[in-house]
């Protein structure tokens, strides 16, 4: 098989992982990272001259790939805003727990006179 066929086929896998609905978010990331990482070794290995086959091919593969990187993206800022969230629970929970904690002391008068 070409070089070019196996990254499509990575292409493919990656593609159908990012359309479906994740059951567990940690184990679809990894999924997602173990095929990014097998598809840029096959990358590496795509060389021209290509038959019109694999430039079909290609075609498609740019296609699935601006899908992926809209999904990715998405599925990034998902974790960014759960972490902010967590963030923010977090400093909620310590302020409700010690609520004089944070206060800063500013504007301090010394009487000089006693």
């Amino acid at each position: 098989m070409s070089a070019v066929k196996d990254c499509f086929e990575m292409t493919e896998k990656l593609y159908q992982l990012v359309n479906r609905q994740p059951e567990d978010r940690d184990q679809t990331v990894a999924a997602i990272e173990t095929l990014l990482e097998m598809r840029e070794k096959l990358l590496t290995d795509v060389k021209g001259p290509y038959t019109e086959e694999e430039k079909q091919l290609g075609q498609e593969i740019i296609k699935r790939n601006a899908v992926i990187n809209l999904k990715l993206r998405s599925l990034k800022e998902a974790i960014q805003k759960d972490m902010t969230s967590l963030t923010k629970k977090k400093d909620s929970v310590d302020k409700y727990v010690n609520p004089y904690a944070s206060m800063q002391v500013d504007g301090v008068f010394y009487d000089k006179k006693n």
